[in-house]
């Protein structure tokens, strides 16, 4: 066999994308073809290799942080990651790359020693970056349809087609083919290519034009170098990216280091001052007897018009990368006379998702709601009394919450949904000091143990699971559960409930400061990654309904305990009046409560306005209308520092909340503290005396939603998921034991359990309840 001939090809014959040189000098040395990469290598229909282009300019100008690759400047437009990409000796490798490769980093934003040491060509050991920029070659299209051949499986391969700010845009044909077009705007914001006459643009940045699915359209302004994709023929691809300091989601989110910004997008009703409803089972109830107004299905016009796609888009273009989203049980089933509107918000919950992922923003998924009320407050669907963990119903409810804990895990953990829902918030707020510490850590264990059973361990399998503080102080959950595969804190700071005073805003400004910021960084340390769930500008309780439905406020002396009158609230919500300097110091308060919190959900992104006075009556809680008006920071970057270089979380997070080893390393002795069921509950006693559940019903499984792929041949439908990732969970629903007795579950704390608790033929109570293997108790 002869040898092959080897010719030098010109960049522009390379079968590399060509780098944009933007008028600078080619490389003097010319890409070698035996080096260059085979095509016959790349999957059939595979676009060529694309890669970042310059890293720095001869001409003197800034670092362009979407392309900055390397740490020094070698000589211009040679300075790419493709020769980074390509090392000497290697396959597609140049003589260049030895020169690049040691300086090489993929994060543009940190010193590129923070990625070493890198893994070499043919190693995946490591931490770095490198390996998966080299086995995204593909444009994200072409990669997406790679992830769809594995699709059965958990994803292996972390996607980075579309991982620059400045993204590509892929137009439909009218031959049902797809062109790709990139644009480089020179600066940290990107915008898309304008249109031009495709029947379908996926993909855009700063200024382009979104679809939306009514038909309406809006233009997308992103300042921040984020991008938006969705592609109706490919609705799981992960290309989108919140801002350019934000990883995509096909990228890992560096906990720790990436600082979570968030806020809650509510999908919960609104209070209508004109019935009686102080709580969501209230207003259900008076819903429902208003048949002529449609009923019950009244609040489904809440669902579709308070939070829209274009919210999502906004949220991104604010700077914030998560929204912590709360969800009631509701979302799955209701039983026995609960009123709520079943199923429905979970219709809504799947648009989130959606949009979350269109515009590269990762969810927080809160379980805001227990059958029983964890809280006993009305944001848990009904005002009165904690029936969780308390009282002769709290063993059942319990039962009943971790099977909807179960079943919301076994769907989010899917490859379709597991970049885009990363984080579980498996209980909002439960009332520790009421349910005893014991318990409540005896049940985050056991849903700790359902939410790894349904995902898996390590890295990329199932969410972080995360833990409201209980009201018990960061400091008590210091070492719980060492040894966790990825847990977080909650915790819910707010200035403006206790003590009230009339003191200026800016007497407020270095509070969080000196109250929050050191108590953050010693969670961090000592137990894992710890963020604040909640928090907001009000530094008193002023508000329509901040306390609840027509229960007043402590800054006006009226609500229920002894706080007297500090003064009126007319002028503190008269936000169209505030001057330039009280906006000004809501403003510093929100940036020292960011840098304090560090990881944070601003509540909330938006209130609606007041049916009575048509406007927004709580503006101290709403991040939209301080953006809109001046009292928010535009960028909340702007935050970093302000409580000064000590307060700065160093690191490193307690290993819980790390994760990517695969590990799950317990301690026995921890497990066997802390095994489920508890023996006692408070206010009600022995767990054997008090009703329980069986795991004999059928699980009601939460459906996908539905994407359709048509091409000029067929149609076909785009697989979606099952709504249940671990199939070798096959125990049932948690229902009632024949033969006996139950309360309702809302029974309150002081109702005696059921006698006799079941008939004579029923087995001993205590075997029913120590019976039942340990994921399941």
């Amino acid at each position: 066999m002869s040898e092959p001939t080897v010719r030098n090809l010109q960049p522009s014959e390379s079968r590399y994308e060509p780098l944009p040189f933007d008028g600078l000098s080619p490389p003097a040395t010319p890409v070698n073809e035996s080096l260059a990469l085979p095509m016959q290598e790349l999957p059939a229909g595979a676009a060529r290799p694309r890669f970042q282009g310059t890293a720095l300019r001869e001409d003197g100008s800034m670092m362009r942080d979407s392309f900055a690759s390397s740490t020094f400047n070698a000589g211009g437009s040679v300075n790419s990651s493709v020769y980074a990409l390509n090392p000497a000796g290697a396959a597609g490798g140049s003589t260049l790359s030895s020169t690049y490769l040691a300086s090489y980093r993929d994060d543009p934003n940190a010193d590129y020693q923070d990625e070493s040491p890198e893994p070499t060509y043919a190693s995946k050991a490591g931490p770095g970056y490198l390996e998966e920029k080299r086995a995204a070659y593909l444009s994200p299209r072409s990669q997406s349809k790679k992830w769809a051949i594995i699709g059965g499986g958990v994803l292996l391969l972390v996607i980075i087609g579309v991982a620059v700010a400045v993204p590509i845009i892929l137009n439909k044909n009218k031959d049902g083919s797809t062109s790709d077009s990139s644009s480089d705007s020179g600066n940290n914001s990107s915008s898309g290519p304008a249109d031009t006459g495709s029947r379908n643009v996926v993909t855009g940045g700063d200024g382009s034009s979104v679809t939306m699915e009514d038909g309406t359209t809006f233009t997308y302004t992103n300042k921040f170098g984020g991008y938006w994709y969705f592609d109706p023929e490919d609705p799981f691809n992960n290309g989108a990216r919140a801002q350019s300091w934000t990883p995509a989601l096909n990228e890992t989110f560096k906990y720790g280091v990436d600082a979570i910004r968030g806020v809650p997008a509510l999908y919960e009703p609104y209070a209508n001052a004109s019935i009686s409803a102080v709580d969501e089972w209230t207003l259900s109830e008076n819903m429902r007897a208003d048949t002529a107004n449609g009923g019950i299905n009244q609040l489904e016009d809440h669902y579709k018009t308070f939070i829209t796609e274009q919210d999502f888009a906004e949220i991104a273009a604010a700077g914030l990368n998560f929204v912590r989203i709360p969800l009631p049980y509701w979302a799955i089933e209701t039983r026995g006379d609960e009123p709520f509107l079943a199923k429905t918000c979970w219709t809504y919950f799947l648009k989130a998702i959606e949009w979350a992922r269109k515009y590269g923003i990762r969810i927080n998924l809160d379980l805001h709601a227990l059958p029983g009320s964890q809280n006993g407050w009305n944001h848990s669907g009904r005002l009165g009394t904690v029936n969780v963990l308390n009282g002769p119903m709290g063993y059942a409810n319990a039962q009943r919450s971790l099977d909807y804990i179960r079943i919301l895990a076994e769907f989010i953990s899917q490859p379709q949904y597991k970049d885009v829902v990363v984080i579980f918030g498996i209980t909002n707020e439960p009332q520790a000091p009421v349910t005893g510490a014991d318990p409540l850590q005896r049940f985050y264990l056991e849903a700790y143990n359902i939410v790894r059973r349904a995902g898996g361990t390590g890295e990329g399998n199932g969410p972080m699971v995360s833990y409201h503080d209980g009201f018990l102080g960061l400091g008590n959950w210091a070492g719980f559960l060492p040894g966790a595969d990825r847990i977080a804190m909650d915790l819910h700071p707010y200035l403006c409930f206790g003590g009230q005073s009339a003191d200026p805003v800016s007497s407020f400004v270095n509070t969080p400061c000196t109250s929050w910021a050191n108590n953050m960084n010693d969670s961090m340390s000592a137990f894992g990654l710890s963020a604040a769930g909640e928090f907001s500008n009000a530094i008193n309780d002023c508000g329509l309904y901040v306390n609840g439905v027509n229960l007043g406020t402590r800054f006006e002396g009226t609500y229920t305990g002894d706080f007297p009158r500090v003064g009126s609230c007319d002028t503190v919500l008269d936000w169209q009046n505030w001057d330039d300097n009280t906006k000004q110091q809501y403003r510093e308060l929100a940036l020292s409560s960011m840098d304090a919190l560090q990881n944070w959900f601003f509540w909330t992104w938006k209130i609606g306005n007041s049916s009575v006075y048509n406007t927004v009556m709580a503006p101290h809680w709403s991040y939209q209308l301080g953006l809109q008006n001046g009292w928010m920071p535009t960028d909340p970057r702007e935050s970093v520092g302000r409580c000064g270089a000590t307060h700065l979380f160093a690191g490193p997070l307690a290993p819980s909340a790390t994760g990517g080893t695969g590990a799950d390393t317990i301690p026995a002795s921890v497990s066997e503290s802390l095994v489920w069921p508890p023996p006692t509950l408070s206010n009600a006693g022995a767990i054997a005396d008090l009703p329980s559940y069986t795991p004999t019903g059928a699980v009601p499984t939460l459906p996908a939603p539905t994407f359709t792929a048509t091409s000029a041949h067929a149609t076909s439908t785009i697989d979606a998921g099952n709504g249940w990732f671990n199939a070798q969970d096959t125990d049932g629903l948690m229902t009632d034991i024949a033969g006996c007795n139950y309360l309702d579950p809302w029974v309150g704390p002081t109702a005696a359990p059921p006698s006799p608790l079941c008939s004579a033929n029923v087995a001993v109570r205590n075997a029913e309840v120590t019976g039942v293997p340990l994921h399941r108790r």
